[in-house]
């Protein structure tokens, strides 16, 4: 049995496949169908991958050295010329592969006339093993480029409107969070935006699906079972697949193919069949290297190809498959992918009796354990088989369940969905919170009162509500009062309504009320939050409290007393008039007694005494009533120098707090709202 490559079914795509894969006849898969396989074991030091940056003279030495120092066709231990696997190509090629031969080794090849010729070929290799292979794949590469350039282009893949619109929303949140979180924390999320991007952009008719495993768990045999020809190097050497190798069964998956950085030399196609093509149209399937290789390299080919397939095939063995490397690593990580995973136990054929029934049950048990939801009972979740790709039993089975799982063309957006659900879990911590966020009335409230107790708006309203008194009983007070009160004035100047200059204790006492008010609040408007969006609503505050102090001060001066006396209400001339009067019968009633006494005045005590009496208890009583009357005046004004300073206080608390950290809670809001899109939730 031959493979069928991308070459339009050539003569050199057998040996194309054979050269590449390297196929040990341990596997079987070449009598599976009663032909006599053509493929030659190849040893164990011709079957190992090239390198990839080998040129021809490289390889044509590396033939050189393998075939002999004369360098004749391989012998067998008979000394008989080996017979050439696969189809060999037309004259020409053949020709110049023995031309370019000739031309290094200076000496003409010989060609055995014995040589058996199979009924297909009209001339046999002659030149190496490992020179056919290097011929082979220049020649396949060539036509699979050639076939990918000219095959239509496939329709791009779509997304449904809940997933566009996840994506929009996973986009936006990143957009916003830039500046509040660092790269390392959104680099998850970048990169599903991008892969998402990358994959939207290419074909949606294929189903890119990978088949991992680890080393001996069959997964190599199982790829060729399922393409129907060997393909991949199956063996007892560990490890056996060196790199990755992908096997379309349609055309238009170039890109697809690329996107996995699979060279043109490891693509192939599987046997052509009508069954095959109409049951996995549209599949590609990869080949990968064991996740638990001791080759470094290995590994990473696994973890970066796993990032990008569509889906998934876990093929593990009834020793290995409960290792912790694949639960922990790898199974208990993808929980989330359930939907586009299938878990396989390959070599059930190793198992007596019922005990592959008991492995398969304990395997769901610790996939259930490892978070993975199981498709049964109709439902969605991973697809759990067993089979023996040895034997074939269980294969038909998988080849259906993947038929289905093609046809439906959903995998790719189910794993763009799957990794976006991925992402936003491990953003979580960022985002989300289960307390109530924000400042509340009360928070600023306070905080506005803080500030206000701090540029003493209370003693500011009680000393004018005090000058408002004073000035009052100055207006009405008697005027020997007065004077005396004009007289203590001079001989002790008092500060009166000029502001006294604060001490420098007072002063840092004044600084540390706002320090004290502005760390308040900025715990009371992050808690809850989590970490970096609480740290920015700190740093915002923290920010905004420098200069503080300075503007307080400043809108202190300028929104306190205004410069004179305070107003005086309407009714003050009528108790300046009426003081006065009280004044004046003093005088009159004195004058009035002096000339009594003097003799120039008629003798008459009464009246000149009842008018300094009245003018003496009239003056206190006047004054006593205009100190009731201007409690109220002098009450309203001392509460309007408060308030002036309060709002002024609040205004700057505002301005420089409370503005920046309200802002940095509404982005907070903004981006909850956007990671409720991402997540399905508003």
């Amino acid at each position: 049995m031959t493979a069928v490559t991308d070459q339009d079914h050539t003569e050199q795509a057998g040996n194309a496949v054979s050269g590449e894969s390297g196929e040990s006849g341990e596997s079987g898969d070449g009598e599976s169908d009663g032909q006599r396989p053509v493929e030659e074991p190849l040893p164990e030091a011709e079957a190992e991958v090239e390198p990839e940056g080998e040129d021809e003279h490289a390889r044509v030495e590396r033939v050189e050295t393998v075939s002999g120092p004369e360098g004749g066709p391989e012998r067998d231990e008979e000394g008989n010329v080996s017979e050439a696997p696969g189809r060999a190509p037309a004259d020409g090629h053949a020709g110049a592969g023995r031309g370019r031969r000739g031309a290094r080794s200076g000496s003409p090849e010989p060609v055995d006339a014995a040589a058996p010729a199979d009924d297909d070929s009209a001339d046999a290799w002659d030149d190496g093993l490992i020179a056919r292979r290097v011929t082979a794949e220049t020649e396949q590469a060539a036509a699979m480029e050639a076939r990918g350039h000219n095959a239509p282009p496939a329709a791009p893949l779509t997304y449904d409107g809940p997933l566009h619109s996840r994506l929009d929303a996973l986009r936006e949140l990143v957009g916003l969070s830039r500046a509040r979180l660092d790269s390392r924390t959104l680099a998850e999320a970048g990169q599903v935006l991008d892969e998402a991007a990358a994959r939207r952009r290419l074909s949606g008719q294929h189903t890119v699906v990978a088949i991992a495993g680890a080393t001996g768990s069959g997964k190599s045999q199982l790829f060729n079972s399922l393409a129907g020809v060997a393909i991949s190097e199956t063996g007892v050497r560990r490890p056996t697949t060196a790199a990755p190798i992908a096997c379309s069964w349609s055309d238009g998956s170039a890109s697809l193919i690329e996107r996995l950085g699979i060279p043109p030399r490891l693509r192939r196609r599987p046997l052509q069949s009508a069954e095959s093509e109409a049951q996995l149209r549209g599949l590609v399937l990869v080949d990968l290297p064991d996740h638990d290789s001791a080759a470094v390299q290995h590994r990473e080919h696994v973890d970066r190809i796993l990032a990008l397939v569509d889906a998934v095939i876990w093929v593990v063995d009834p020793e290995k498959y409960a290792d912790a490397i694949l639960h922990e690593r790898y199974l208990r990580p993808m929980a989330g992918h359930a939907e586009v995973m299938f878990v396989v136990l390959n070599q059930i054929d190793r198992l007596p009796g019922e005990a592959a029934e008991q492995v398969l049950d304990d395997l769901r048990r610790l996939l259930d354990e490892d978070g993975i939801v199981l498709g049964e009972y109709g439902e969605p979740g991973a697809t759990v088989l067993a089979l023996s790709a040895l034997t074939g039993d269980g294969v038909g089975e998988l080849r259906e369940a993947l038929g289905h799982f093609v046809t439906e063309r959903g995998a790719p957006a189910r794993r763009i969905a799957a990794d976006v659900d991925a992402a936003a879990w491990r953003l979580r911590p960022v985002y989300a919170t289960g307390r109530r966020t924000g400042l509340s009335e009360a928070a600023r409230d306070d905080f506005a009162a803080r500030l206000a107790d701090a540029v003493g708006a209370t003693a500011a309203g009680e000393a004018a509500e005090r000058a408002w008194l004073r000035n009052a009983n100055r207006a009405c007070g008697t005027p020997w009062l007065r004077l005396w009160r004009w007289f203590d004035d001079r001989r002790e100047p008092s500060t009166g309504r000029l502001p006294v200059r604060a001490q420098p204790d007072e002063e840092a006492t004044a600084r540390q009320r706002v320090e004290q008010a502005v760390r308040t609040l900025a715990d009371r408007a992050s808690a809850g939050l989590p970490a970096p969006w609480a740290q920015a609503v700190r740093e915002a505050a923290v920010r905004g409290s420098q200069g503080l102090p300075e503007a307080l001060d400043q809108l202190t001066a300028r929104a306190g007393l205004p410069p004179g006396r305070p107003p005086r209400p309407g009714w003050w001339p009528v108790a300046v008039l009426a003081q006065a009067s009280m004044t004046l019968l003093q005088i009159v009633g004195g004058l009035w007694l002096v000339g009594q006494i003097v003799g120039v005045m008629a003798p008459n005590l009464g009246v000149p005494v009842l008018l300094m009496v009245a003018g003496i208890i009239g003056g206190p009583i006047v004054e006593w009533s205009c100190r009731m009357a201007a409690r109220g005046p002098a009450r309203r004004y001392g509460v309007e120098a408060e308030r002036r300073l309060r709002e002024a206080a609040s205004g700057c608390g505002r301005a420089r707090v409370l503005d920046p950290v309200a802002a940095e809670l509404l982005r907070y809001r903004e981006v909850r709202e956007q990671y409720g899109r991402v997540v399905g939730v508003g």
